[in-house]
């Protein structure tokens, strides 16, 4: 099997503040931008057989500044619904919760039509994206690209390594960067994380 690549799309003003951004579709800035194109030498430099990509306008440009045609628009690779929380920060969130994690403690309920979600929700999307990158990977030959957003990269890369949704919490990741998911001796590994080539 081929390498998984994951890029987290490029700064947005939200995510510079530190603001949880799940179903809000903020442009990237033109800093987020410049982290997109800094990108194309690394994915250049593989052959890509598929390519996935969230349908929120960040990730969307971001995977079209790196160069990918022909991306499949996946609903499941959107990021965290953080329901009542969305736009808050975490500074925000403890002053009324001390010590709230949102991998351990998901979100408050937001409204109807975004109510939140908690890890094991945001884990079985993973684990539906996951099986689309699986089946690209039996019916194309070269490198699969996800394009998405932090803590749903996280979780997923955790579901990919055999882990639980709450272990993304180990799992850093910054803006305008690329993973890579490999295998060693047939067991998913990281072989690369938070790759960005010097500025």
């Amino acid at each position: 099997m081929s390498d998984l690549f994951l890029v987290r799309h490029g700064e947005t003003e939200w995510s510079r503040s530190g603001r949880h951004t799940g179903w809000t579709d903020v442009p990237l800035t033109e800093r987020g931008r410049e982290e997109a194109r800094r990108l194309v030498p690394l994915i250049r430099s593989h052959r890509i057989g598929a390519a996935f990509v969230s349908p929120l306008q960040r990730a969307r440009e971001t995977a079209e500044l790196i160069g990918l045609h022909d991306v499949r628009i996946d609903s499941d690779l959107r990021e965290w619904d953080y329901g009542g929380y969305e736009g808050v920060t975490t500074v925000e969130i403890q002053r009324d919760r001390p010590g709230w994690f949102l991998f351990d403690d998901g979100v408050a309920p937001g409204p109807p039509d975004h109510p939140g979600e908690s890890p094991e929700q945001v884990g079985r999307r993973a684990d539906q994206a996951l099986a689309k990158v699986d089946a690209a990977f039996a019916n194309t030959e070269g490198c699969v690209v996800v394009v998405a957003h932090g803590h749903f990269l996280r979780v997923l890369t955790a579901r990919r390594l055999g882990l639980p949704p709450s272990s993304g919490a180990l799992f850093q990741l910054a803006t305008g960067t690329l993973c890579r998911l490999s295998t060693e001796h047939g067991r998913p590994v990281i072989a690369g994380w938070n790759i960005r080539p010097p500025e």
